[in-house]
């Protein structure tokens, strides 16, 4: 039977105790058991330091360095977690030589680490070399605590110091391998190595003169990969505590997908612009020898897990995103950069003399101005080095100046197939656009694997979000506040509760309400996402629950306080925010310039913002398109009908207007289409109003304003500048009601019935119908009152609340164009709000 190595790394959290040592083992014991079908299986074990030990090692050596008593306190902490761990996972009749022989290395262990620290608070100095050796201490006591479990379970185990075998040199900022001295360690290790199962310390290695250093943050992983060439292994596992590489950053984006494969170059990619999951030196030693990566959950450990290897084939066009953050951006710009070669040599030239690690660099056409990004700490360095090397260019003026942004980030998009795949820039670009973030500069690399975009931090979680949901991999969300609780805002609360779960599970699409609000009181979503992971708890990520909005808003709601309500909702979680308002009133139409400004979207039926000054009218439309926000308000006219979105279509494609004829009146339309004078005119109102059909006050349906107010929406999407005083407006409000209180207004409205049936009888008599009309014509001459038509004319077959329009255009001419259905109500109001929020969602990128 042939023999054959497996390498595996066990992270910190995945040795986090005497329990997680156990479960490694299980692993181990699965996975060898499944390899043996074919072959002897060996296994090489990295392992790093518990959890959190190298973190306090390293604080242990800053204490004594400071002189601070504190640090015996933290070092014996450290010592009683081994004991305390060894004796849980060692302990038992047969077994306690194994643990007293652990228990005294690590005695003897912490007697030198005892010395070394004293000689730290004496010189309170610590040299490099102490530090490397002091802060791998905590790998080398894993890799002999796991080892003294597998001799416990009676299994031909060793342990290996990886101090013994890799030599390694530091070049700027660089852990390089010297292969061929390792190599030559390692064969006289394995000479004499007649173990199955070998634990190794990760993390630690030696320079060439035997001096103990580290490989640096994340360095068991990158043990890991040298060990698998050393091993010339066909695959390496990486057991950590996630089910995979994922396509986000899951504290950023909870509906971050675990990536089945991937391939060497896409991770180093994700993991160059901070995917925490692999290390970019990992790779190295992996692509080198082609060995299979495995990134698999020691939690989870039936899941599959991420493949990374050669030959990685997908059908997504993006796998993934990352983000860099705490970044400061540097833009050097001067007329006398243009045509002179060598200035980026001397710039770069000049960072690299001073130490700066340049992550990105983006370089106009004209070469007029250079722009990289750096770590934040580094700005000040970088920011002298340049003006040194400059000096002469900036006294002479051909440096006009350095612009430093700071508090930036780096959002970078990774694929493979980004090469074969047209628009993929323009889709993610856009995606960006649609969410209101600014990209400061761009660059794509010339194997198209990657997209990188300089953005400020302040958008990275939003910019995130929507570029993730943008290539479906994640659902596409949307804030929602809605302003006006009432008949129509209800309605639309209960037809969106309906249609939740289908919008998330079959259309990518996550609306989440929260905030609603009346005139004096709010209620706000509890969850308020944050960095610290609290984004991944799905269950809290959902806005208001719906079901019980009611009782919520009863016993929960606030004071009313507008800035706090759009605070709440602008969220940096949820890439798009829409302000849905749903009242009758006129004191919140100022605030619409406000909110498209500040990057919010608007859907609203409320007709009062539409019909004021064409200035202000002009003003917001401006506003709208000026933010590249949406405000969107097909409900003004004919409710849940297609009539603005008609006219515009016709309107759009070059069609000419000739007139606009319609009963826009729902409420009217109910009210004419039961009265024909037999019954009291002021019973039939108030039948409407009991069934909502009426506005809060029906004067504002009698009075003609309502209806003018909708041929002024639609004159004005024709292009015709109209003011609501230019229309002529025949009320049913005598003068003498116009001017009273609701409550009188209702208890006299049966003085309308004696006017309204001697109207009534003289239609009759002429063999006509009363219809309430609005009339526009293509030079803007405008008409709203009662009229009497023929039975044979379109309006006489409206029914109920029915809105009827007719469009005779210049297509149109001899039969116009009919627009037909209910006009008025509660449910048809919020079934066309409900389809302007879907409508809105469809260009914000979901599909």
């Amino acid at each position: 039977m042939l023999q054959s190595w497996e390498v595996h790394k066990f992270g910190g959290t995945s040795v986090l105790n005497a329990e997680r040592y156990q479960n490694a083992y299980q692993i181990l014991t699965k996975q060898a058991v499944k390899s043996q079908v074919t072959k002897k299986q060996q296994q090489a074990v990295v392992v790093s330091a518990m959890k959190g030990v190298t973190d306090d090692l390293i604080k242990v050596i800053a204490l004594a360095r400071r002189q601070d008593e504190s640090y015996k306190t933290l070092l014996q902490r450290i010592r009683d977690r081994h004991i305390n761990e060894a004796i849980k996972l060692l302990s038992g009749k047969k077994t306690e030589e194994i643990l007293n022989v652990f228990l005294g290395v690590l005695e003897v262990d912490f007697h030198q680490l005892t010395e070394i620290l004293r000689g730290v608070w004496l010189v309170k100095s610590s040299s490099e070399h102490i530090v490397e050796l002091v802060s791998g201490m905590g790998e080398i006591w894993s890799a002999q605590l796991f080892n003294a479990y597998f001799q416990k379970m009676e299994q031909n185990s060793c342990w290996l110091d990886a101090r013994q075998i890799l030599v390694v040199e530091h070049i700027n900022n660089r852990v390089l391998v010297d292969w061929q001295k390792s190599q030559e360690k390692f064969e006289l290790w394995q000479m004499n190595n007649t173990c199955d199962s070998v634990i190794i310390s990760g993390y630690v290695a030696s320079l060439a003169d035997g001096t103990s250093t580290t490989l640096g943050r994340n360095g068991s992983d990158y043990s890991a990969s040298i060990f698998g060439v050393l091993f010339n292994c066909f695959e390496i596992y990486i057991w950590t505590d996630v089910d995979g590489v994922l396509s986000a950053d899951p504290s950023l984006e909870p509906e971050a997908i675990v990536l089945n494969e991937m391939s060497y170059y896409e991770v180093m990619e994700l993991a160059y612009f901070g995917a925490k999951v692999v290390h970019p030196s990992t790779m190295t030693p992996a692509i080198k020898k082609e060995i299979i990566i495995w990134i698999k959950n020691s939690f989870r450990p039936d899941l599959a897990g991420t493949k990374i290897h050669k030959n990685a084939k997908s059908n997504r066009v993006v796998k993934g995103f990352s983000c860099i953050d705490q970044l400061s951006l540097f833009n050097l710009e001067g007329t006398g950069m243009v045509g002179i070669p060598g200035v980026a040599e001397r710039l770069f030239g000049a960072l690299r003399a001073g130490g700066v690690n340049v992550i990105f660099i983006s370089q106009s056409s004209s070469e007029q101005s250079i722009c990289f990004t750096i770590a934040s700490e580094q700005t000040h360095i970088a920011k002298k080095m340049i003006e040194d090397v400059f000096a002469a260019e900036f006294q002479k003026g051909l440096i006009q100046r350095i612009l430093i942004q700071n508090d930036i980030s780096i959002l970078a998009a990774v694929g493979d197939n980004m090469a074969k795949s047209p628009g993929v820039a323009g889709q993610f670009f856009t995606s960006l656009g649609r969410a209101g973030v600014n990209v400061r500069a761009i660059a794509q690399g010339a194997t198209e694997r990657n997209i990188s975009a300089v953005i400020d931090s302040k958008d990275a979680i939003r910019a995130l979000r929507t570029v993730h949901s943008s290539f479906i991999i994640s659902r596409q969300r949307i804030s929602v506040g809605l302003i006006g609780v009432g008949l129509i805002g209800s309605a639309f609360l209960r037809q969106l509760n309906e249609q939740l779960h289908e919008l998330r599970a079959y259309h990518n699409i996550d609306i989440q309400v929260r905030g609603l609000a009346n005139s004096t009181k709010m209620l706000l979503a509890d969850y308020e996402a944050n960095n610290s992971g609290a984004a991944n708890n799905e269950a809290n990520n959902r806005g208001l629950a719906l079901e019980n909005w009611k009782v919520e808003f009863a016993t929960k709601s606030e004071s009313l306080d507008l800035k706090k309500f759009i605070e709440h909702l602008q969220t940096p979680h949820i890439p798009h925010v829409v302000i849905i308002e749903s009242t009758a009133s006129s004191s919140l139409c100022p605030l619409y310039k406000e909110w498209l400004t500040q990057g919010l979207h608007i859907i609203t039926p409320n007709k009062k913002a539409n019909t004021n000054s064409m200035k202000e009218y002009l003003e917001i439309k401006n506003a709208a398109q000026q933010a590249g926000r949406h405000f969107l308000y097909s409900t003004n006219v004919g409710a849940g009908l297609p009539i603005i979105q008609t006219l515009r279509d016709l309107h759009s494609t070059g069609d000419k207007i000739h007139s606009i004829q319609g009963v826009l009146s729902g409420t009217l339309s109910f009210i004419f289409n039961r009265y024909d004078g037999q019954q009291a005119f002021s019973e039939v109102v108030l039948q409407a109003k009991e069934k909502g059909f009426t506005e809060p006050d029906p004067r504002e349906d009698l009075s003609g304003q309502d209806v003018m107010r909708k041929i002024v929406i639609l004159a004005r999407e024709i292009g015709i500048a109209i003011e609501p005083h230019e229309v002529q407006v025949e009320s049913l409000i005598p003068p003498a009601l116009q001017l009273i209180s609701l409550e009188e207004f209702l208890r006299r409205l049966p003085e309308l019935d004696a006017p309204m049936a001697e109207l009534a009888l003289a239609a009759a008599q002429e063999g006509k119908i009363l219809r309430f009309v609005g009339t526009i014509d293509q030079f803007g001459k405008a008409r709203v009152g009662l009229e009497k038509l023929t039975q044979s004319h379109a309006f006489a077959s409206t029914r109920g609340t029915d809105n009827i329009v007719l469009f005779q255009t210049k297509r149109y001419r001899d039969r116009p164009l009919v627009v037909q259905g209910p006009g008025a109500g509660p449910e048809v109001t919020a079934a066309g709000v409900f389809a302007d929020l879907l409508k809105l969602s469809k260009y914000l990128g979901a599909v």
